[in-house]
């Protein structure tokens, strides 16, 4: 495991523990964010710990072609009773992934730190997100860094049902429209496989990202 400096730098992933960390320290500029994403890796500690750099093998994806939708979810989409934009409440999106309950979390991950580094890389056109409205009140939504070829999903919330599954369809459509490749949906929950992701070898995320 590498303790980073003030120098823009990440060793290989293939030197990440069996947890998948790689690396402790360094900072969230944007500089170093888009770095690590541009090489596999991406932050997740909590509250008063040091910044832990993660780059987990194996890795959770989705191949945008396998995307699953379920018959009952479909009719919802079919109702029209959801509006979705893209991009355009950033702050409001990442600050209620910080604030929503999660089956088996006692806090979040998502610190106020990170609130603040992922808000400049949206400033800069990098970090984006998908917002899901009813009745004209933020419902649900995810953001994550949108790398060109690869969006890698950072986290998604919902505050009735099945919005945050209409942000992630939403986002699929719109990646196929760009001629994304893939999804990056980080690490494994049963969740994202009824959606259709499911995990690869690091190795071949990685050929799969520089390409």
């Amino acid at each position: 495991m590498y303790f980073l400096s003030k120098e823009l730098f990440f060793p290989p992933v293939s030197e990440a523990n069996s947890d998948g960390i790689l690396a402790i320290g360094g900072d969230l500029s944007p500089e170093r964010l888009l770095l690590a994403y541009n090489s596999g890796i991406f932050p997740w500690f909590e509250q008063g710990e040091p910044i832990f750099w993660w780059s987990p093998n194996p890795r959770m994806v989705l191949f945008l072609d396998e995307l699953v939708i379920s018959k009952s979810m479909r009719n919802i989409l079919n109702r029209n009773i959801f509006t979705v934009t893209f991009n355009q409440n950033f702050r409001e999106v990442i600050s209620n992934c910080q604030k929503i309950k999660r089956d088996g979390q006692n806090g979040t991950w998502i610190t106020n730190d990170m609130i603040e580094a992922y808000c400049k890389l949206n400033e800069l056109g990098i970090a984006k997100s998908v917002e899901v409205w009813q009745n004209e009140k933020l419902v649900g939504g995810l953001y994550g860094v949108d790398l060109g070829h690869v969006f890698c999903g950072e986290s998604m919330f919902s505050k009735v049902s099945n919005a945050s599954k209409v942000a992630f369809i939403a986002l699929v459509n719109q990646l196929k429209k760009g001629n994304y490749k893939l999804l990056d949906c980080q690490v494994y929950n049963e969740h994202l496989e009824s959606l259709g992701c499911r995990e690869m070898e690091r190795t071949d995320f990685m050929e799969r990202l520089k390409k």
